[in-house]
């Protein structure tokens, strides 16, 4: 029989119910004196009122709680985290088993009784809930080293899996930071009477080999090396929910911080990105995710799964809710109103803080920190280690949430750092918080075996926990990384007296935070919401912080190749094997080095934004070039790459152009939203961005005076890449060219050969042309041997259908401007000329004189190289267009078409898909303007990322953005970790300036685009970047935009 629980009355007797008295019996007690109630039924009474519940930590250690009965489970997990100091509580949980082996979060909204069968008797576990994707968002040295727990408890329960190599890296590392450095007959003898992995004897030896190079390495410092090594994983924080598809196959449902996911077996065959999910839900044991229609297109947008129960199936469902809200939304949701009468579906809402406000509770630094102790060493310190009383290694933190937390503390260097930055006179110590005696530590560095502890109230004040000195800078809180206010004291929150320990050397490297989702807040309006978090930062500062704001926008381009477009073709199976292998071997070995080197780049930035004030933080981190020099490097050996790119993108079109499932495939993906750029394009990246490195190193060196620290290594860094850039220059030239004409291939209909051996692209826009119904709209392609023009097909389609072809060979253009006289006749146009063809003559009219004269000058360049050749002039299969005028020679031949042609008949191409309205051709068509192939080429050098300001003609209000400009485009994005762009604003035709008086704007760093009455206002952070965002607009629109601003006639 299982245990009732509740509270028991005594039944009455017979007699007592029909109302006669008690058997009195024989009594000592005087009259009207009761008999006192005994000690053991208070006890039990007690008993009765309260549940004693055991929590088993992430150590192995067991705490006893004890709760009302009828209380909810938060009161539980305030109490933990009370008991434990833990600050960033909210990625823990409490985990429990109803069923065995499968376990379950504990519901903090709901009561425990009504969840857990048998509390008594039930054991709780403290486990991480959510997994981010960075161990450097992890803000406290504490919840690192949690999270190593975890790590190591998910390795022996194999859930976390992996290659021997990397279970030995990981298992090195624990050794490291519970036993200090190598020392072999105590190694294994710690692994002999612990066990980390479920096959550790055959991993003995590389264990060992691998401890032996870790030595010095803190226990800080190896915590972050287990989270570094295991987020690379791809079973990193994924708990399996058995499930099965609409056809029966075996699958595993799980959630990570992008979304769900599908496996099957151990390999990741799907995941759903929460942008791309509509709806979760579930019916019964039926578990359905809805997808925005632009993701599914034409297919189902409803998938479905069967889990196991209803109650797995909900379960699942619940993490999901839960997971969404955490790493998605800025605030947590409102609870759900109950229904008076009927309720339809689950009111189950997260309760807790999400990642964003998590993030800004421990960057304002609103709580106290107390020290820590690592418990989960069992070894026994060597007799010479424990000769000297050392100091203990005090931990500081930013603040406990509604409820802090204790754990272990390692012994710190035997040098102290100045107090200063730590306690200054007056401010408060430790909370007041219950805290566990110290367990033994264990952990031996090599410092204790030489260095006595520090002595005097210097000492005894620095190892004091409590509130920096230092106040936060005010600042925008997101365009690079940025410490809390404890990091800018100690990247690792370490005490003064365990950084002494660390020459300048090991502190440059030390594991830091990455910004990560720190300003997934969405836009605020405040005035200093954009002021740098670095006063009196200098030029190389923002330099550094340009190289990393671009570095972030080029590694999401990567991820649409990578990640998107390979999720696409693996999901229809659409590309061949042969070129599915040509193409990703090339990308991803490019993509995993910047996902590295933009960890390194943050790293340095919230280093550098420390100030030298910070204890942490010396002259070596205000610098960059030797991240660069190092990353440049490595660089170099993926030359033969990028060589292969113009392979890959040939191999692409070809097969594209044979496959028609690839066709279709491609052109439905570049009509996602995540595709913001031609796919093409994006192939392009790698060797653009060396191009940017070149520039960006160029500034530096610019800039630093030659006896300056970090000048060396930039000069070096610039050489080295200018030999890259140097080898691979005509590599872009062809691969941009190849692009534009495959590009041009789709969008243009009626010509089957555009891209063509020895053809060139050179310049593209928008002319009138003269017909019998006077000047039309025409689009015009100049290549190296013909001038094509075209018009614009029907409405609703994105093509341009072919109207003429003329070659360049024997082209002559002819100005003839009209007489004064006839300046008002009907055919009297500004801005004119006419092109005499071999079988053809065509007159045609620029919108400004500017116009007109980059045409005349580029099809005159065209002309004269193309006499030179001997190639045969190209023909258009099937068209009549190019047949001999039927006027002299001297008059100027009215094309006889009519829209009725243009609206008619379409070729197979037409028709198919929605237009793209940001790419440069159709830009140029409503612009009424043109771009050469030099515009292009100088677009690729001014590209630029990071927030701004954007503010409305007619609004109030300015609104925060993450703003991308490549392509003659600004991209707007709400936060640069967003998927795909809010809007786009197509600059050809803008011009930049400077706000006048009459537009009243009265804040500094603002410029101001213009074309004719549309008017936009951005404000950036600082002067520096003010200068940046003008130079590369109008460097980019000088040329084309401006030139082809239209004008009225």
């Amino acid at each position: 029989m299982g245990e009732i629980e509740g509270t028991y009355r005594a039944l009455q007797t017979p007699g007592a119910r029909l109302g006669a008295q008690p058997p009195a019996g024989v009594s000592t007690l005087e009259p009207r004196q009761a008999p006192s109630v005994g000690p053991a039924r208070t006890a039990a009474g007690t008993q009765e009122k309260c549940l004693l519940l055991r929590v088993k930590l992430l150590d192995s250690s067991v705490e006893m709680f004890d709760v009302e009965p009828k209380c909810d489970g938060q009161l539980l997990l305030t109490r933990v985290w009370r008991r434990l100091n833990l600050i960033e509580c909210d990625y823990f949980g409490l985990e429990f088993q109803n069923v065995p082996s499968y376990w379950v979060w504990l519901e903090p909204m709901k009561p425990i009784i009504r969840q857990v069968r048998r509390p008594k008797s039930a054991v709780f576990r403290l486990a991480v809930k959510f997994f981010p994707p960075d161990p450097g968002q992890l803000q406290e040295e504490y919840t690192r080293y949690l999270f190593a727990l975890q790590l190591k408890r998910d390795l022996l329960e194999e859930r976390l899996a992996c290659s021997d190599t990397t279970a030995a890296l990981l298992t090195s590392h624990l050794l490291q930071a519970e036993i200090g450095d190598y020392d072999e007959t105590l190694d294994r003898e710690h692994l002999k009477a612990n066990q980390y992995l479920p096959h550790q004897e055959r991993c003995l030896e590389k264990i060992l080999e691998l401890h032996r190079k870790h030595t010095g390495q803190t226990p800080a410092e190896s915590d972050f090396q287990v989270l570094e090594v295991a987020r690379k994983l791809e079973m990193y924080g994924v708990r399996f929910h058995k499930a099965s598809d609409r056809e029966g196959t075996k699958i595993s449902l799980a959630v990570s911080h992008m979304g769900v996911l599908v496996f099957q077996c151990a390999t990741k065959i799907n995941t759903f990105n929460w942008s791309r999910v509509r709806k979760l839900s579930f019916k019964r044991k039926r578990f359905l995710i809805k997808l925005h229609p632009e993701v599914h297109g034409p297919y189902q947008d409803t998938l479905e799964f069967l889990l196991g129960s209803r109650d797995e199936c909900k379960n699942f469902w619940k993490i999901c809710v839960e997971y969404h809200t955490f790493f998605r939304l800025l605030d947590q949701p409102k609870p759900k109103a109950k229904a008076v009468f009927f309720s339809r579906g689950s009111s189950f809402r997260y309760s807790g803080r999400t990642q964003k406000q998590l993030v800004d509770y421990v960057r304002d630094g609103a709580a106290r920190r107390t020290p820590y102790e690592r418990r989960h060493s069992r070894v026994r310190t060597p007799s010479h280690a424990l000769t000297a009383e050392l100091p203990k290694q005090s931990i500081s933190f930013t603040e406990g949430l509604r409820t802090p937390v204790s754990p272990p503390s390692t012994p710190a260097s035997c040098f102290s750092a100045p107090a200063s930055p730590v306690a200054p006179p007056g401010q408060p110590g430790a909370p007041d918080a219950p805290t566990e005696p110290p367990a033994p530590h264990t952990w031996r560095p090599a410092a204790e075996k030489s260095c006595a502890a520090p002595d005097g109230p210097s000492a005894r004040q620095a190892l004091a926990p409590g509130p920096p000195a230092l106040q936060p800078c005010q600042g925008l809180p997101v365009d690079s990384a940025q410490p809390p206010p404890s990091a800018r004291k100690s990247p690792l929150s370490l005490s003064p007296a365990f950084q002494g320990t660390l020459g300048p050397a090991e502190q440059g490297s030390f594991p830091l935070l990455s910004p990560g989702l720190s300003d997934a807040g969405g836009s605020r309006t405040d005035d200093e919401e954009l002021k740098h978090k670095c006063p009196g930062a200098d030029e190389a500062y923002f330099i550094a912080k340009e190289i990393l704001a671009t570095e972030r926008t080029y590694l999401k381009d990567l991820e649409v190749i990578t990640v998107w477009f390979r999720s696409a073709v693996v999901k229809e199976d659409a590309m061949p094997a042969d070129l599915m292998t040509l193409l990703f071997s090339n990308i991803d070995p490019i993509y995993e080095f910047h996902r590295g080197f933009l960890r390194e780049v943050e790293q340095r930035l919230a280093l550098w934004e420390g100030g030298p004030s910070s204890a942490f933080a010396t002259g070596d981190n205000q610098r960059i070039g030797d991240v660069l020099l190092r990353n440049m490097h490595q660089l170099k050996q993926f030359t033969g790459y990028f060589q292969r790119h113009d392979e890959v993108l040939t191999e692409l079109e070809k097969t594209t152009k044979r496959c028609k499932k690839l066709e279709t495939v491609y052109k439905e993906f570049e009509l996602q939203k995540v595709c913001y750029l031609p796919l093409n394009m994006f192939l392009l990246k790698p060797i653009q961005r060396l191009v940017h490195y070149r520039l960006l190193l160029g500034r530096l060196c610019g800039y630093y005076a030659p006896g300056h620290r970090d000048y060396a290594d930039c000069r070096d860094a610039l050489e080295v890449i200018t030999e890259v850039t140097g080898a691979l220059q005509h590599s872009l030239a062809r691969l941009e060219n190849l692009q534009k004409l495959a590009e041009l291939q789709r969008d243009v209909v009626g010509i089957d050969s555009l891209v063509a051996p020895g053809r060139e692209f050179i310049r593209e826009g928008c002319l009138h042309k003269l017909t019998r119904k006077g000047l039309q709209q025409r689009m015009f392609f100049l290549f190296s041997d013909m001038l094509l023009y075209t018009s614009r097909g029907a409405s609703g389609t994105s093509h341009f259908r072919t109207r003429g072809l003329l070659p360049l060979r024997g082209m002559l253009l002819i100005v003839l401007d009209p007489p004064v006289e006839e300046s008002e006749s009907e055919w009297s146009v500004p801005h004119c000329f006419t092109i005499y063809a071999a079988q053809k003559t065509v007159v045609v009219a620029a919108s400004t004189r500017l116009e007109k004269e980059k045409w005349m000058h580029d099809l005159n360049g065209a002309i004269d190289a193309a006499k030179g050749s001997g190639e045969a002039a190209p023909a258009l299969p099937g068209s009549a267009m190019c047949a001999a005028p039927r006027g002299p020679p001297d008059e100027a031949c009215l094309e006889q078409e009519s829209e009725e042609d243009a609206h008619g008949a379409h070729g197979p191409r037409e028709g198919q898909g929605r237009p793209r309205a940001n790419t440069t051709v159709h830009v140029c068509w409503h612009r009424n303007t043109s771009v050469s192939r030099a515009d292009h080429s100088a677009a690729v050098e001014n590209q630029l990322s990071g927030y701004l300001l954007r503010k409305f003609k007619n609004s109030n209000g300015w609104q925060k953005l993450w703003v991308v400009f490549t392509n003659f485009c600004l991209f707007f994005y709400k936060t640069h970790q967003d998927d795909h762009p809010l809007a786009s604003l197509p600059l050809l035709g803008y011009s930049a300036s400077v706000p006048s008086e009459a537009d009243g704007i009265h804040k500094e760093h603002v410029f101001k685009l213009q074309f004719r009455s549309h008017v936009y206002f951005f404000r950036a952070e600082s002067k520096y970047t003010f200068g940046r965002w003008m130079e590369v607009i109008q460097r980019a629109s000088s040329s084309a935009g401006r030139a082809g601003a239209p004008k009225e006639a």
